[in-house]
């Protein structure tokens, strides 16, 4: 069974929902998930100009992706978040918190901003790695 051990030298990152860093042990199998974005289905850019409709559809997809693998968001180990908007990214991160918090989950992550994702449509995004 995975054993994860929280190492937080400052509490600041805890009040937004992140370790500084997890010790991770006893894993059997690593998951390393491409860039989710707010794409139906078919891939079709959802939700234009709406970050907090694309977070919550990239979060569903991230979770179908694991699902796929039999993991789920407890799994993550490292999240990478990309958003063409930070300010605005940071107004709905209670989205994070309403789907992490439950499992009591909070990985390491680290959030950028960037001029573009690969389809324009698009302004947010996550790259997880995760881990049984």
């Amino acid at each position: 069974m995975m054993n994860r051990q929280p190492v937080n030298p400052w509490p600041w990152s805890l009040q937004v929902g992140y370790n500084q860093a997890e010790i991770i042990e006893n894993t059997k199998r690593q998951l390393v998930c491409a860039g989710q974005t707010a794409v139906d289905g078919e891939g079709k850019p959802q939700h234009a100009n709406d970050m907090r409709a694309q977070m919550s559809l990239t979060l569903d997809n991230l979770e179908t992706v694991l699902a796929s693998a039999d993991m789920g968001l407890a799994n993550i180990t490292r999240l990478r978040i990309y958003a063409t908007d930070v300010e605005e990214a940071l107004k709905h991160f209670d989205l994070f918190a309403n789907r992490f918090m439950p499992v009591n989950a909070a990985p390491p992550m680290t959030l950028l901003e960037v001029s573009r994702l690969a389809i324009p449509e698009l302004i947010f995004e996550i790259e997880a790695t995760a881990a049984d």
